[in-house]
């Protein structure tokens, strides 16, 4: 039975090489977790959301399958 929760290995290649689609499925994915990190007081900071998608989609980019 395949975990719906986890991201297909596929879509991770995809992103990994710079495909936008890809990354903006990982991006989704994530979303929930990115906005209840970005609250400041009890609201959704945009600076913080956006600071934190940059630095997963660097993250996604600097990925490297061969270590």
């Amino acid at each position: 039975m395949r975990n719906k929760k986890l991201i297909p290995f596929e879509v991770i290649e995809k992103a990994v090489a710079g495909e936008p689609e890809a990354i903006g499925i990982v991006l989704k994915h994530y979303s929930l977790r990115i906005k209840y990190l970005s609250k400041y007081q009890g609201h959704i900071n945009d600076d913080i959301q956006e600071g934190l998608k940059a630095q997963l989609i660097k993250a996604i980019l600097q990925f490297r399958f061969d270590r």
